[in-house]
């Protein structure tokens, strides 16, 4: 079901199959917005920011945020077996950023919003000989209009639905056509179990991709919050140019793993396998770059594609799978594509390559680790959003730098090294958004998170991903 203004209604286009990738099952079908449905989800929210007291009742808005995560709370088995089957999910990942860590991180921007210095006195001051008291205020930009994708649903739903509330938006969710169920049952929670009045969130499922350009295009929007490839971020970009509305974009990834001369080679190349290959690679920010010491490669493919064989593609239900199905047919295709071309580039696989046997149901991608290749070739610097590796040397620090600096993206990175300030020092001149070092996790309520150059303008997350939802006023009085 949509909701819309407040009420769980089907959507007026009908409705939309959505697909268990681990098995190609039908689940079952999602409400079917149309481009009607999406213009009263706009209005909804426009009247809803505009004729209630949602944008200035700082505890009310607080209460409601707490009641959506207690809500998600008590759903959380059915979202959790929900998350598995539609997405893809490998179980494990439900205990962490796919389900349980989004709905706490609910909690921590009403906490924020609670805490937050939303007045600055600036005190008195005589400018052009005029005495004068100034401050400045923070306060919500208006309606949020947030498209989000597959394949970390209720992170980045929550990720962007949560400071959006918390900082005093009305919002318009559009989530991929891959995942609506995901979607649907947020809209239910807020429905059913918290005191959110009708029209400040609208959940927007639909098989039509261009109601996130009416979305992003509508005048009535003031802003929009978009993760998504940076072909489709630019789409974003140009639909809001035209009314001038803010533009957040979380893109894509091709980050950097290096490893330094002095790191233990098998923890961490054993560690840049197991976690480049979490949920079948479908992350942005995973380091699918691997850079090691050009006198140890043979030694460090034999270590990747060891942990990669040893991983395999395995089925989500299970809890020691870490990496699942790709998400649809649609993207596994596009993997083989990449996989041919590695081919044609003078790539050769050291594990992997292709599809695993005995999975003849479902949409599955074996563990690859690609070598041979250089930096400049289309595998080693596009983002191909699947469980494949590329393994390139390096010269030392400077050149490792040098490749991993050579990318348009900008979003993550991770350096492992047996000296801890060298290996600092390193992570310092990547020219990244997030740097992981010697295993350390950046991922949290209270980290900023986006990327540099062609990964994205602005952050998630933390207090600066609060402050994307803010406006800044400030105001002068007369003494």
């Amino acid at each position: 079901m949509l909701l819309l203004d407040g009420r769980l209604t089907r959507g007026t286009g009908g409705a939309f199959e959505t697909i268990n990738p681990a098995t190609e099952e039908v689940l079952g079908t999602a409400a079917d917005a149309t481009a009607a449905d999406m213009d009263a989800a706009i209005g909804a929210a426009r009247r809803a920011f505009d004729e209630t007291s949602w944008a200035t009742d700082l505890a009310f808005r607080v209460r409601c945020l707490r009641q959506l995560r207690e809500g998600l709370r008590r759903r959380g088995d059915e979202l959790r077996e929900l998350t598995i089957q539609e997405v893809g999910a490998p179980r494990f990942l439900t205990f962490g950023a796919q389900l349980d860590a989004p709905v706490e991180d609910i909690g921590w921007f009403a906490d924020l919003a609670e805490s937050y210095a939303w007045e600055q006195d600036l005190g008195r001051a005589e400018p052009m000989g005029m005495p004068t008291r100034r401050r400045v205020v923070r306060e919500a930009t208006g309606v949020v209009g947030a498209i989000t994708p597959w394949n970390f649903p209720h992170q980045i739903n929550l990720a962007k639905v949560g400071p959006a509330l918390a900082a005093g938006n009305t919002v318009v969710l559009k989530p991929a056509p891959d995942t609506p169920w995901c979607a649907a049952v947020l809209g239910e929670v807020i429905a059913e179990e918290t005191d959110i009045p009708p029209g400040v969130v609208n959940v927007i499922t639909s098989s039509d991709h261009a109601l996130g350009a009416q979305l992003a295009s509508d005048p009535r929007v003031d802003l929009v919050s978009f993760t998504g490839s940076t072909a489709t971020g630019r789409a974003v970009m140009a639909a809001g140019a035209a009314t001038l509305k803010r533009v957040f974009l979380e893109l894509g990834g091709k980050s950097a793993f290096i490893v330094l001369d002095d790191a233990d080679l098998k923890a961490a190349c054993g560690y840049a396998a197991f976690s480049s290959v979490a949920h079948a690679g479908q992350g942005c920010a995973l380091t699918t770059r691997i850079l090691v010491p050009r006198d140890r490669y043979d030694e460090a493919a034999g270590i990747i594609a060891g942990t990669l064989r040893g991983l395999g593609a395995g089925d989500p239900q299970d809890a020691g799978t870490m990496c699942g199905p790709v998400i649809s047919a649609r993207q596994r295709d596009r993997i083989e594509g990449y996989l041919a071309l590695a081919k044609e580039e003078g790539g050769s696989f050291a594990a992997g390559g292709g599809r695993p046997e005995g999975r003849d149901r479902g949409f599955w991608i074996e563990p690859t680790l690609i070598t041979g290749l250089t930096n400049d070739s289309r595998v080693a610097r596009e983002e191909i959003f699947g469980p494949v590796l590329a393994l390139l040397p390096h010269d030392g620090d400077d050149d490792a730098v040098r490749i991993a600096n050579d990318s348009p993206y900008g979003l993550s990175g991770a350096v492992h090294g047996g000296d801890l300030e060298r290996a600092r020092g390193i992570a310092a001149r990547l020219r990244t958004g997030t740097v992981s070092v010697n295993s350390g996790v950046w991922y949290g309520a209270d980290v900023p998170f986006g990327g540099y150059k062609q990964s994205g303008i602005g952050r998630e997350m933390g207090t600066a991903g609060f402050e994307e939802y803010l406006e800044t006023k400030a105001i002068a009085e007369g003494l």
